[in-house]
């Protein structure tokens, strides 16, 4: 190998995308493995570069879980998400404490904009899974960490027909390329 070339799970090209998360509980930013998962990594930064993740909530918190967010607004209100991406889960990425992975419905390519973070090793959501498909890893907190424990730490109840949703909203002010 080259002097001067780094090897590693993450790294590619020496090229990786960053996306700082500035929300309501503090600073958190992403790294985005685009090798592993380009089609997942595309579509998250198309969603950061059109503004959607501005003012969206932390809706879903579960400790020793993960925390969600990314869809939907402090009173509830689903963002529209009109692009959905095909599910990336056979990359090799792990669901790791502090990775972030595409959230969706039982249907297996049907992630648009939801992400979350998980807070534990969650082996279960890996490839195959328990549906054959898994949960699609994307990327890594590399700062920030402290404030996701925080989110992770919040109290939760139900509002609007979900569970799990803090009950001080944690909001995403703003999601941008860094």
């Amino acid at each position: 190998m080259p002097p001067g070339r780094r090897v590693g799970r993450s790294h590619t090209m020496g090229r990786m995308t960053k996306v700082l998360l500035k929300t309501s509980a503090g600073d958190i930013t992403l790294e985005l493995d685009e090798a592993k998962a380009p089609k997942t990594v595309a579509n998250f930064v198309e969603y950061v570069k059109e503004g959607h993740y501005a003012d969206t909530v932390f809706h879903r918190v579960i400790p020793n879980f993960m925390i969600q967010g990314g869809g939907l607004s402090a009173n509830m209100q689903q963002k529209p998400a009109p692009r959905q991406v095909e599910n990336e889960a056979a990359n090799g990425l792990k669901n790791d404490k502090y990775t972030v992975a595409m959230a969706r419905t039982s249907a297996p390519h049907s992630a648009s904009a939801q992400f979350f973070i998980n807070t534990s090793n969650n082996g279960f959501l890996n490839y195959p899974g328990q549906d054959g498909f898994g949960y699609a890893v994307f990327g890594k907190v590399v700062d920030g960490e402290a404030v996701v424990d925080a989110i992770e730490g919040v109290k939760t109840g139900n509002k609007a027909g979900h569970q799990d949703v803090p009950v001080e909203p944690i909001t995403i002010l703003s999601a941008e390329l860094v």
